[in-house]
């Protein structure tokens, strides 16, 4: 295994050694990282996360191997040569051509010919011995073989099958398959006047070199495909395959020679190329949906780590014209005080009313920030808060409500608001999302909260396997507060999971704060284990240790207590006290399981204990005069927050319904091959305006410098 996954990462083989014994010790990737650095070599999460990966691939690839050992052992076909072979196998594609020729399948031409008596035929056409082919087929002209030509087919059948099982011939199809092949796309006309081709008419009779279509548009195409618009075929230069072919299976120029350049066509036409352009086109889709999920999860990660507000008192408004803005306050741990609906827009137009009723509100609750979803008289409604005359200032804030709809009709939304509707659900999630986006958003699927690419037509489980592994990093990187978190965050911190993070609420329930994270252990079926990898990562605000605040892990205590004492301090004295910290030798402190790397981990969290890596919110203004598609005039430069990234450009919202696509050439004046080497989810950015298509309710701009 070792040997394995060093081939395919490159990475040092002690690292991999020591990462893999203790994956096996059950140790989770962001616990590895962080604070086994000394085994890893320092490896990060990506590195590990690599490991993890190619460890399930060979552990799928010996199953496999024993899985077509143990088949070919009960058909009493396995050769020492071919076990060899077998084990020496180093993907699943190799390991299938391997067994091919020993597959039971189904019923097959060459099955059918093999139980009529034709295989010996086949092999002296093979042998291109013959003179008279014709005379040696009529011996077994007999039963349902009623005439030469019919057993000379069948044995070409099964001459086509033994072409199709040598993996020369495999692999020189990949090899051109992979290298010349086009996909072309002929649009099914009765379909062009239906809901929904207008979207995809761009792919309408397209045609480009497989392996240089992006992955997007692949993408898009199969779902084009999918959904009945067109028809898609691969092409490569069918001639040059069965050159080949005959080349390499063909010695003579005689009656057996004819019969094999037939079955060379068969093998062809109906073996060979539609399951390898098959193939061929699986690959593309398999990396078009690794490039769709690594576009994803870059973007999910973006969208977690969102500058929080922190713990001030919101009020959230959901916005809407004919059911009303839904209201409601929060406190600073984002707890729901009070909801109402107000009706400040079209049909009713009690503005006056809307107003000084947030005004009450606002001074009521001690209000210090606003909350208000980005979607349906969103622009009306921010600017009848402009409108309005606090007694404080407060902050105004425009919150993605993507996933909103999602949470407030989850499960999780009914264990917290049993009592309450889903519109009063969905306005409390807005508020959160302003305070915390990382604790607010693990609540809800990922790929429900809109920052991905054909996020439903990649590989689902590939896909949750990177979502999940990107919301488990995100959350153990900010660090949980074990006293306020929810459910949904404490299940993503290391070594917790469902079930121990519903203990932990249970048991706050029930206890209330806990005062250490030594108290932890008193948490039903929470052992040594899920202690060691998850409480490093969970935070106690106001603890009596001050360590319990920080991501020092409590098996180092000991070590930054006796630091403390060698200085003649306290871990009080330590705390945020850069300058007395410089004066610790932390050479001094090495040990066989400890060196630098971890000490120098210590240190920085000594020095600025419980940093949030995230940034702070930051107020956003739309252009105000923008209201609608309808306004944008090429040109124009217009503020705008990026609220998706993909491989082929950024969408951006201008404060409109539709969000506006700044193509990847649009990025920069050179040449862009990374559109996230250029902006980031949730960048404040100026657009110039340079085309809009209001029929299509397409925007086209530019990254304006």
């Amino acid at each position: 295994m070792v040997s394995y996954i060093v081939k395919h990462t490159q990475l040092p083989e002690a690292a991999i050694q020591n990462t893999l014994t203790l994956l096996n010790e059950a140790c989770t990737i962001p616990f590895i990282s962080r604070y086994r650095k000394e085994r890893t070599g320092n490896l990060d999460e990506v590195q590990i996360a690599d490991i993890v990966k190619f460890k399930a691939l060979f552990e799928t690839l010996e199953k496999r191997k024993e899985t077509i050992l143990k088949a070919l052992a009960d058909q009493e076909v396995l050769t020492p040569e071919l076990e060899r072979n077998i084990q020496q196998a180093q993907d699943l594609t190799t390991l299938e051509d391997l067994y091919l020729p020993y597959k039971k399948s189904r019923k097959t031409k060459a099955e059918k010919a093999r139980q009529q008596g034709l295989e010996p035929l086949a092999k002296i056409i093979m042998a291109q011995n013959a003179s008279d082919i014709e005379a040696i087929a009529f011996k077994y002209v007999k039963g349902e073989l009623t005439s030469v030509d019919a057993a000379l087919e069948g044995a070409r059948h099964i001459i086509a099958e033994w072409l199709n099982e040598r993996s020369d011939f495999r692999n020189h199809m990949r090899y051109q398959l992979e290298r010349f092949a086009t996909i072309a796309t002929k649009v099914v006309k009765s379909k062009t006047d239906e809901a929904g081709a207008q979207k995809f008419r761009d792919y309408f009779n397209w045609s480009e070199a497989l392996n240089r279509i992006p992955s997007h548009r692949l993408l898009a195409i199969l779902r084009a495909e999918n959904e009945g618009f067109i028809r898609v075929n691969i092409a490569i230069d069918d001639q040059r395959v069965l050159d080949y072919m005959a080349q390499r299976s063909i010695r003579s120029n005689n009656a057996c020679s004819k019969h094999i350049e037939l079955a060379i066509k068969d093998a062809y036409k109906r073996l060979l190329f539609p399951s390898l352009s098959n193939e061929a086109l699986q690959n593309a889709k398999a990396k078009a949906d690794d490039a769709a999920i690594t576009v994803f999860a870059k973007n999910l990660k973006q969208l977690l780590l969102g500058a929080p507000l922190g713990e001030q008192r919101v009020l959230a408004i959901d916005p809407g014209f004919r059911t009303g803005c839904k209201v409601v306050c929060l406190d600073e741990q984002g707890q729901l005080k009070h909801n109402e609906t107000i009706y400040p827009h079209a049909p009713k137009h009690d503005s006056k009313g809307a107003m000084k009723k947030l005004s009450t509100l606002a001074e009521a609750y001690g209000i210090t920030a606003i909350a208000i979803g980005n979607g349906t008289a969103s622009r009306e409604t921010e600017a009848l808060i402009k409108r309005i005359r606090f007694k404080n200032d407060l902050q105004v804030f425009v919150v993605s409500e993507a996933g909103a709809s999602i949470y407030s009709a989850s499960k999780i939304a009914r264990e917290e608001f049993p009592n309450y509707d889903v519109t009063v659900r969905g306005a409390v999630s807005i508020g959160r999302r302003l305070q915390d986006p990382l604790a607010e958003l693990v609540k809800i699927d990922p790929k429900s909260i809109g920052v991905g690419q054909y996020q439903y037509d990649v590989d689902q489980t590939k896909l949750k396997n990177e979502l999940d592994r990107v919301v488990e990093s995100c959350v153990n990187a900010v660090g949980v507060n074990l006293n306020t978190a929810s459910k949904s965050l404490l299940s993503y911190v290391s070594g917790i999971g469902d079930k121990l993070a519903q203990n932990i609420v249970d048991y706050r329930a029930k206890h209330g704060a806990f005062a250490s994270r030594k108290t932890l252990l008193n948490v039903p079926r929470l052992g040594q284990k899920a202690f060691e990898q998850g409480a490093a990562f969970l935070r106690i605000k106001g603890a009596t240790n001050p360590l319990d605040d920080s991501a020092v892990h409590p098996e180092s205590y000991a070590l930054v207590k006796q630091m403390a004492s060698d200085l003649k301090k306290t871990v009080h004295d330590l705390i945020g006290q850069p300058e007395t910290i410089k004066h610790i030798p932390l050479s001094a402190y090495c040990t066989a399981a400890i060196g630098l790397p971890t000490l120098e981990d210590i240190v920085t969290e000594l020095e600025k204990p419980g940093l949030d890596i995230r940034e702070k919110a930051k107020v956003f203004t739309f252009n105000q005069n923008i209201r609608t598609i309808d306004d944008l005039r090429e040109g124009q430069l217009l503020p705008g927050i990026v609220n998706n990234v993909t491989n082929f450009g950024a969408f951006v919202d201008v404060g409109i319904k539709e969000s506006g696509l700044i193509h990847i050439s649009n990025l920069s004046d050179g040449y862009v091959s990374d559109v996230s080497a250029h902006v980031s989810l949730h960048q404040q950015v100026i657009v110039k305006v340079l085309e809009v298509d209001v029929s299509r309710k397409r925007i086209q701009l530019k990254l304006h410098n």
